[in-house]
């Protein structure tokens, strides 16, 4: 459906076939869209990751917030969690068959994002 405003005589504007919130790219932002979210399903990618792993490859992000994310994407069955049977224990991330649909425009946006002029911020 495609948004659009018009103008009707008397110069009011009138928006017709509006998104219904939330429209389908607020979905997908809410759902791939939260910090670190996207970094960690590209990090996982290629196989499965250990949890100390996954949190060196994700730089500037805290154990807690990761955990939080991992969290998030398994209930959305982003992502499997898997405990080992180790000593000590350890836990590896695995990405979904839906999880790696995702990676084809996260792969679009990191290119976007790489070809951005340097003085584009990210504030």
């Amino acid at each position: 459906m495609e948004a659009r405003v018009e103008e009707d005589a008397k110069g009011r504007r009138h928006v017709h076939d509006a998104c219904v919130e939330p429209c389908a790219i607020e979905r997908g932002m809410r759902i791939i869209g939260g910090k670190w979210t996207g970094s960690i399903l590209w990090h996982l990618k290629d196989g499965p990751v250990r949890f100390n792993d996954l949190a060196r490859m994700v730089g500037g992000a805290s154990k807690k917030m990761i955990t939080e994310r991992l969290r998030q994407l398994e209930v959305q069955g982003l992502l499997t969690r898997e405990v080992m049977d180790t000593a000590p224990v350890s836990v590896q991330y695995q990405i979904t068959e839906l999880g790696c649909t995702a990676l084809g425009f996260l792969d679009e946006l990191r290119k976007w994002s790489e070809s951005l002029p340097q003085h584009i911020s990210d504030v």
